[in-house]
């Protein structure tokens, strides 16, 4: 069985799918593995790194004609998907949502798995690129918003007098909120959190972060995890709550996403209006239209001197870290789908993992 990978569009995507630790697991349980010539040359990770644990170095058609498996971020290109081998299985990270047309046109000549459809049990969790990738996403968020914001972030007490802890807001308390509430609270901050799901408050809480609940609000939590849009009544009491809030912080963090739906626009024009001049909000959401008013994706926009910077490609500033977790999902779930002793794939419908991410 042959595993390959071809490289992404680096002026979109510096992730790659393989590292050379884990191509070394997959000889190890019985695959050959071959890549693109300079695939990791931008990470610092060369050719001979991989031919060292056993991979084959070829061209981007010979890969595409021979294996078994791709292993991709991104949707290939159709001049790549032209002259892929039938029956191949494609695996990678394929937006499902945004790209049904492309997916539709390819699905019966090729088996595609698209690993954001996950099922949220125990025993995907090894296999969730989400949760991997979520967590880096939330942890820099906060990097860089604090080195924007131009005063100290923890409390420092000097004989010329005491510098406050920033404080923080944080939007929506899944996997890159949660981190991104750790790595504050870790640097000194005083953190505050909001999510629509009550779930959650527990889980901030256990960080040392302060859950603003809504009154009278009801858990939009769906049964897979994933938050749920609010009514128009937790709307606008979720608007007043936040907007008091919003007077006395320093950074906001926002994350909040809906599956297959623009993000939610939580934080408005006046509720901006109202922060305090040096503020920073940066939003991870932007990819998806943002969740506050004015943000950009990829650009930094000033507002009454508050800073809103909007965040769609945040991985590409830790690219190896990212590329190393992803590239363990990955493994997790070639694994899943691979009978060893028969040495062949095996696209199981009743096992819930396979089921879930298949491309129908």
């Amino acid at each position: 069985m042959i595993i390959g990978s071809i490289s992404e569009d680096k002026n979109l995507e510096k992730r790659v799918s393989i590292t050379p630790e884990i191509s070394k697991k997959y000889i190890s349980n019985g695959f050959k593995v071959k890549i693109e010539k300079g695939i990791a040359d931008h990470l610092g990770i060369k050719d001979d790194d991989f031919k060292k644990e056993g991979c084959e170095i070829d061209t981007k058609e010979n890969i595409l004609k021979a294996s078994d498996i791709l292993l991709q971020i991104n949707f290939p290109a159709e001049e790549s998907l032209r002259i892929i081998k039938d029956k191949i299985i494609l695996i990678g990270n394929f937006n499902t949502n945004n790209n049904q047309e492309i997916l539709d046109k390819y699905k019966s000549k090729i088996s595609i798995f698209s690993l954001e459809l996950l099922p949220r049990i125990t025993r995907a969790q090894s296999m969730d690129i989400l949760s991997s990738q979520a967590n880096l996403a939330g942890y820099k968020a906060v990097i860089d918003s604090f080195s924007l914001f131009k005063k100290a972030i923890p409390m420092m007490m000097t004989a010329a007098g005491t510098i406050p802890a920033a404080k923080v807001l944080v939007v929506g308390a899944g996997v890159a909120g949660l981190q991104a509430i750790a790595t504050a609270k870790r640097m000194g901050a005083i953190v505050f959190a909001t999510d629509v799901r009550l779930a959650s408050k527990e889980q901030v809480e256990s960080l040392g972060g302060k859950f603003l609940v809504v009154e009278g609000s009801e858990n939009l939590e769906t049964k897979g995890g994933y938050a749920k849009e609010a009514t128009e009544d937790f709307k606008k009491k979720q608007e007043d709550l936040i907007s008091e809030t919003l007077k006395k912080i320093d950074i906001v963090i926002c994350t909040a996403l809906i599956p297959g739906k623009k993000a939610p626009k939580i934080i408005n024009e006046q509720m901006i209006s109202n922060m305090q001049p040096g503020s920073v909000i940066y939003d991870l959401a932007a990819s998806q239209g943002g969740n506050a008013a004015f943000t950009k994706a990829d650009e930094k926009v000033e507002k009454n001197g508050i800073l809103i910077v909007g965040e769609s490609v945040i991985l590409n500033k830790l690219p190896i870290s990212a590329s190393n977790l992803y590239s363990k999902n990955l493994f997790n779930f070639v694994l899943n789908l691979y009978d060893k002793k028969n040495n062949k794939m095996n696209i199981n419908m009743e096992d819930e993992i396979i089921l879930n991410t298949l491309v129908k």
